[in-house]
């Protein structure tokens, strides 16, 4: 995995987990690689015959444009979160927005078809959530700017006729309110990325920050169901398990080495 920080993630708990779970020769391991070096990272996964890598921020966009090839999710994205190597050939993958709707249906039983939604951010994770919403039948899907407005406006394009750049009022009339931005992420906790008072119950309130954000614990307070991104990050790492190894990754054993871990943290 490369990334930074990285000495946050859960990553190689999920993923060693699997791996002695199904008694597998695989190991899973962190590196903080700053801005700027995923190119020097990538040649090192193939000098030393790395079979996957995982991509975080900020290094999503970046590594779009330095492997071999995209898969066409990852390519309309213009964002990779998985490598795969073939050979010398390194294909970038996008695992986000598949984990994402895997979450909020298996964990939540939210359907996004015919519901109307709202996703804070622009960054490689939003635009892969906002991809998805569509795909899975949104009727909205608004995109209330990060930092850049053109960022958001090429997100909102990805869901087509449903989506478009919004306010973070709107939050307060939509079925699900989504945070991916890094607000609230280790060091970044004096800010809430959408003001609690536009939240209400009936809600699905997700923040793709985990553990548990003071985001989250305001949306429970207004009475939404709120989740960390927890749920989120263990399926987009079921998805990567499966393109690497070709096996069905052990949910069971991976969620509970997740949660022992946030455990130990505390």
């Amino acid at each position: 995995m490369i990334g930074s920080p990285v000495e946050h993630s859960l990553s190689p708990v999920l993923h060693n987990a699997a791996f002695a779970a199904l008694d597998l020769n695989w190991a899973f391991l962190a590196f903080d690689v700053p801005a700027g070096s995923a190119g020097a990272a990538l040649e090192g996964m193939r000098a030393l015959g790395l079979c996957g890598l995982s991509v975080t921020t900020p290094h999503k966009d970046d590594v779009a444009g330095l492997v071999d090839r995209r898969s066409a999710v990852a390519d309309r994205l213009g964002a990779v979160n998985t490598v795969v190597r073939h050979g010398r050939t390194l294909v970038g993958e996008s695992t986000d927005g598949q984990g994402f709707l895997d979450a909020v249906r298996m964990d939540h039983g939210f359907d996004p078809a015919g519901r109307r939604c709202v996703v804070r951010g622009s960054g490689g994770a939003a635009r892969a959530v906002v991809l998805a919403l569509a795909e899975a039948g949104a009727s909205e899907v608004t995109v209330v700017p990060g930092r850049s407005f053109e960022k958001a406006a090429f997100a909102a394009a990805l869901a087509g006729p449903a989506g478009r750049v919004g306010l973070v009022e709107e939050a307060s009339s939509a079925d699900l309110v989504v945070n991916a931005t890094t607000l609230g992420m280790a060091g970044r906790t004096g800010e809430l990325p959408i003001d609690p008072s536009l939240l209400n119950p009936g809600q699905l309130v997700v923040d793709i920050v985990y553990p548990t954000t003071a985001f989250v614990e305001a949306a429970r307070e207004r009475g939404a169901t709120a989740t960390s991104g927890l749920g989120m990050l263990l399926h987009q790492a079921a998805h990567a398990f499966r393109l690497w190894t070709g096996q069905e990754p052990p949910l069971e054993a991976m969620s509970a080495a997740a949660v022992d871990a946030l455990l130990t943290r505390d």
